[in-house]
């Protein structure tokens, strides 16, 4: 027998495909995506529950699966396919740019680089590596940490730059609660870097700090990674 939510449903969606989701409501964006993995019941309380737990549909998003599980009426597969939304459209994002092209300045490489932090909400260290055409050949995350903070083996970085042969490399990490500013910490750990891999020919020449839709190159903003005698 069709559900007396039949109806709202199929209105919901004839609505995302005449507009899409420009002039949805929060709780009617997270309504219509929980169709997919709640079938023939009224989504629309567990919508509100959900954005008034985390605050909104950004942080709903993010929240891990353990976490999710917490709020009444949400299962383990529901769970699962909301925090799958901001990985799989970081994967959508990345997919759209194009690798395999030069990179002309900070401004390029940040292009890159930014859809590679959607979603992600720990503190993340990510190493752009290129070729003697400034061409990106690679690019791997070389530490994660917790949400303002990470750890970092410089080591490791070394010997990723090393085993992919780039000539050049970018570092780049994230400040999810923060702003993309470096911090005299960020600073020190790129000066560190840049020791290291002078030493085996391979050049540094920029560090970038991401947070949310705003980045900052440490070189276009004139700092210098070179360590003073």
């Amino acid at each position: 027998m069709p559900s007396e939510h039949d109806g709202h449903r199929k209105r919901l969606k004839e609505r995302f495909i005449k507009t899409g989701l420009d002039d949805f409501e929060p709780h009617n964006v997270l309504e219509l995506v929980l169709f997919y993995c709640i079938p023939r019941k009224d989504t629309n309380p567990l919508a509100h529950r959900l954005i008034n737990h985390f605050g909104s549909l950004s942080a709903v998003f993010d929240a891990k699966p353990d976490e999710l599980m917490k709020v009444d009426g949400v299962s383990e597969s529901t769970a699962v396919f909301l925090s799958m939304i901001p990985q799989v459209a970081r994967r959508y994002l990345e997919d759209k740019v194009d690798a395999s092209r030069s990179v002309g300045g900070f401004t390029d490489i940040g292009v890159y680089l930014m859809p590679k932090f959607v979603g992600r909400t720990v503190e993340t260290i990510m190493l752009a590596a290129l070729d003697n055409k400034n061409r990106i050949i690679s690019c791997s995350i070389v530490a994660e940490g917790e949400n303002t903070r990470v750890s970092i083996s410089k080591r490791k970085v070394m010997e990723e730059a090393m085993r992919v042969g780039a000539a050049k490399v970018v570092l780049a990490h994230n400040h999810p609660r923060g702003f993309a500013v470096p911090s005299p910490e960020d600073i020190y750990l790129t000066e560190e870097i840049y020791s290291l891999l002078a030493s085996v020919g391979i050049e540094l020449v920029d560090h970038m700090i991401f947070a949310e839709d705003d980045f900052v190159s440490m070189a276009a903003s004139g700092i210098e990674f070179r360590k003073k005698k």
